[in-house]
């Protein structure tokens, strides 16, 4: 059987696997030159194989992968830390659902990447995403206990509980 996760990913909590499947779509209505959709590729690269060849690719510039998983710059970005930079600078004119979607799967990748050059660079991502929303990081162990896979520790930190 085939999956497009990439193997480190199942031994991930169901919950955290689900919060990196939402993030995989970017958001609609951005122009395709826009930084999001740099950062987007990359986090599709950090966790999905390339279905034309069936393996990861574990950086942002190999070339391969399509649009989906394609490398990470184009003519307005120059490389994945320039995307950012853009990033935060435009997440005003981004839907706030796309951004939390965001913000948790640099956490994950942050905290669970295998490897550490990738771990680290999301996990400066998530600490910069936090800041700039005025809030403090989680932890990784109170990460954890919210997304992992039990109902009432997921519950116990929302708000307004779906039924």
């Amino acid at each position: 059987m085939k999956s497009v996760l990439q193997d480190w990913v199942c031994e991930l909590s169901l919950m955290q696997q689900s919060v990196l499947i939402a993030a995989v779509r970017g958001p609609d209505g951005i122009r395709k030159d826009h930084s999001v959709k740099v950062l987007c590729r990359w986090l599709r690269r950090s966790f999905l194989l390339s279905a034309f060849d069936g393996c990861p690719i574990l950086d942002p510039y190999t070339p391969g992968g399509g649009s989906f998983v394609g490398p990470c710059k184009n003519d307005t970005v120059k490389n994945i830390d320039h995307a950012l930079e853009l990033y935060l600078r435009s997440v005003d004119e981004l839907p706030h659902h796309f951004q939390l979607h965001f913000m948790h799967a640099a956490e994950i990748f942050g905290y669970k990447h295998p490897v550490k050059e990738i771990r680290e660079w999301w996990h400066n991502c998530y600490l910069k995403l936090v800041n700039d929303m005025h809030l403090f990081p989680e932890s990784e162990e109170a990460m954890d206990k919210r997304l992992g896979d039990n109902e009432k520790n997921w519950r116990a930190r929302e708000e307004v509980t779906a039924k």
